[in-house]
């Protein structure tokens, strides 16, 4: 009984066996292409020999893992590598899977990190000379730089009836992650026409190729195009309305009338100080020890309020304020009336496009080759494990075998970061930091620089205080513009505009003493605002 028993279990584990191996042969056909990295580079891929490409490529672990990659390892430089594919890869027939992991070690502030899928070298390309230029089908991955945030999605596809090949790239695709995480981008095309574009596994953008809003320009061309020969006739009025030409001027009407003229009911207040100056030296100011009259200029006295203009109404040379001319009535011009010649605004007529066709699926052409061809300001961007598949799941089984791992490994590493970060700051409390530190060095705020920077390294210390913290910023700054645009003088009633006038050679001489010291004293400050910010880095 007991043999028979071990004979029963022998063959179950032997049929087991047997289907898990056909399981996976049938799951390897499905897989046109893959990459893992685990092995180096050489031989397999190859690199441009172009002169423009001369970043370095190096085969290295992803950081923080054993798993290897695909490295760009210079800053600025222009990169260039390409590998053919076994098999070509038809994409006209079945569903199509396109993905690949990426990972901007060092973040991404300016630069790619897209695949381009290469038709087959009788387009008219070889590897050693890959570049910008070499003929693909499609173009997809991510892409950052200045108002450039997309995941690019490109298609380039054959006019059958001009024979051109024209890009078209996908409406709104979505944007790129920003962090320094391990992020897995998936395309898949379905043989109903449907793109999907997935991020992480999840979806982002679902699209249709043969849709005008999905795709710019569409793939199927408009029917009809405007006769680029059709020319406006030259008797083609296109002004709605014109003026009135039996329209006269009114004999009364005074074109040199001005807009403004002085009050003349208006009297001089009772108190005005004609002799008093609207400012005065500073009797409580002192020359500064440091001040060298050879290198700073002789020294002047700042000027502040004059205080006996605080209890008067005003000072100086009093003139009457202006008023509205009820006489002002401006240029004449003739009303406009409905123009009877009036036939629209006009454009070409349309004719039948030459280049139209219709479509019922993509004429896709095939895939013989992956390359990577990108300029970037950014090194430490890890490629990994390039997948071409034809069933949607084996795509999924790789995301969660090969990606999700260290997705998941990377990620609590970056919430204890995080929660590292300036005494336990977090990410959005971080970065709202950061950016107050970058308003605090405004040039205006001049003495008040020192100030705000102090109230931030204490409100850093205690991030309940952000809110605060932003407040106080903001007021610091409206209280700035506000003495700069309106110098902080004390406004006089309507009736008594007139002011005493400084000399200009005063004036010139007084802003001389004072832009010296604030000089420096502006220095100082910025170099005590420096050794903060160094020291707020290196913490």
């Amino acid at each position: 009984m007991e043999e028979r028993n071990r004979r029963i279990l022998i063959q179950y584990t032997l049929l087991l066996l047997a289907c898990c191996f056909v399981s996976q042969l049938y799951a390897s056909s499905d897989v046109k292409f893959y990459e893992s990295f685990d092995k180096a580079f050489d031989g397999r891929w190859i690199v441009s020999e172009k002169e423009d490409y001369n970043g370095v490529w190096k085969h290295a672990k992803s950081e923080g893992h054993d798993d290897h990659g695909l490295l760009v390892s210079e800053k600025a430089r222009k990169y260039a590598i390409v590998k053919e594919l076994d098999d070509v890869v038809d994409l006209k027939d079945g569903t199509v899977v396109l993905q690949y992991e990426v990972r901007f070690q060092e973040g991404l502030e300016c630069g790619g990190a897209y695949l381009k899928y290469l038709r087959p070298q009788e387009a008219g390309w070889i590897p050693k000379e890959f570049n910008n230029e070499s003929p693909y089908t499609i173009m997809f991955g991510p892409d950052k730089c200045g108002a450039t945030d997309k995941v690019h999605f490109i298609l380039k596809h054959k006019n059958p009836k001009s024979g051109e090949y024209i890009e078209h790239h996908l409406k709104f695709p979505p944007s790129v992650p920003s962090d320094k995480l391990t992020h897995v981008y998936t395309a898949v095309l379905r043989p109903d026409n449907a793109l999907l574009i997935l991020i992480d596994g999840e979806e982002k953008k679902k699209a249709n190729f043969l849709s005008n809003d999905d795709f710019e320009p569409p793939l199927v061309p408009v029917k009809t195009i405007p006769d680029p020969d059709d020319k406006k006739p030259e008797d083609w009025d296109e002004r709605a309305k014109i003026p009135d030409p039996d329209a006269k001027k009114p004999d009364d009407w005074d074109e040199d009338a001005p807009m403004e003229i002085e009050d003349e009911e208006a009297e001089k207040p009772e108190g005005w100080l004609d002799d008093e100056p609207e400012e005065i030296d500073d009797p409580e100011a002192t020359k500064p020890e440091d001040w060298v009259d050879e290198e700073d200029g002789e020294w002047e006295a700042p000027k502040i309020d004059n205080p006996k203009c605080e209890e008067a109404p005003g000072c100086g040379e009093w003139k009457r304020p202006m008023k509205s001319n009820p006489a002002y009535k401006g240029k004449w011009h003739a009303p406009l009336i409905d123009n009877p010649n009036y036939k629209g605004i006009w454009k070409p007529r349309d004719i039948p496009n030459p280049n139209y066709f219709e479509l019922d699926r993509p004429n896709f052409e095939p895939i013989a080759a992956i390359g990577i061809e990108i300029w970037t300001m950014q090194d430490g961007i890890l490629f990994d494990n390039v997948l071409i598949t034809s069933d949607e799941k084996v795509a999924n089984s790789y995301r969660n075998t090969a990606w999700k791992t260290k997705f998941d490994v990377e990620k609590e590493k970056q919430k204890a970061e995080e929660a590292a970060i300036s005494g336990g700051l977090n990410g959005f409390q971080k970065m709202v930091f950061d950016l107050l530190y970058k308003v605090a060095e405004i040039p205006f705020l001049g003495e008040r620089k020192s100030k705000v920077l102090d109230f931030l390294e204490k409100a850093e210390k205690q991030p309940n205080l952000i809110v605060g913290a932003v407040i106080s910023i903001i007021i610091v700054i409206f209280t700035v513009l506000l003495k700069l645009t309106f110098g902080g003088k004390k406004q006089l009633p309507a009736t008594a505009t007139g002011k005493a006038k400084k000399s200009d050679g005063a004036e010139a001489s007084s802003s001389n003493s004072q832009g010296a010291t604030e000089e420096k004293k502006e220095k100082n400050e910025d170099a005590a605002a420096a050794a903060r910010r160094k020291t707020r880095r290196e913490d």
